[in-house]
């Protein structure tokens, strides 16, 4: 029941449509960071594109824009390199001693 008192109700505005959403206390920051670069996102591809392209590749638009961000940082962030290094050379170590 604790893990229930962590939730809180919370609503957001995702462009066009109001959504509710139940999420943990300690994520709601990332929720409403979430909404804020989608909603900056659509905005700026809505008022480039506005009257060139329908409203479903405009959103489209957005949403490979966010991914292509999340993508490339993930791929800055893999760390699957140093880690088989770090295994290698741990074992050396280990076989030294």
């Amino acid at each position: 029941m604790a893990e229930e008192n962590d939730k809180l109700h919370i609503r957001l505005h995702l462009y066009d449509t109001d959504m509710a959403v139940k999420v943990n206390r300690d994520e709601e920051i990332y929720y409403r960071n979430a909404a804020k670069l989608i909603n900056d996102t659509v905005n700026t591809y809505s008022g480039l594109l506005k009257g060139k392209k329908s409203e479903k590749e405009i959103l489209y638009a957005a949403m490979l824009v966010i991914a292509l961000k999340y993508e490339s940082e993930k791929g800055h962030n893999d760390t699957s390199e140093y880690d088989d290094i770090l295994k290698r050379l741990t074992k050396e170590i280990e076989a030294v001693l």
